[in-house]
């Protein structure tokens, strides 16, 4: 198993890639059980608001960024 600092280093990575948010990229990966490539869909649909309410949950900011599109925490 995957430590829990990889992980986040690993998602913190992924979610540079894609500018998106980490609070975003880490809700994707914790909606896809951590698979890469249920993870992959997920952001390439751009849409899940299961995401969403997960990622605005850690965090204070009200705007998130998800492959360079800003989402409003009020429109979620």
């Amino acid at each position: 198993m995957t430590s829990k600092q990889a992980k986040a280093h690993h998602v913190g990575e992924w979610a540079s890639i894609r500018d998106t948010s980490p609070e975003i990229a880490e809700a994707i990966f914790e909606v896809a059980q951590w698979d890469e490539k249920k993870a992959q869909q997920i952001w390439a649909d751009q849409g899940s608001n299961d995401v969403l309410v997960k990622a605005f949950s850690l965090t204070d900011d009200n705007y998130l960024t998800w492959d360079n599109k800003v989402v409003e925490r009020k429109n979620v």
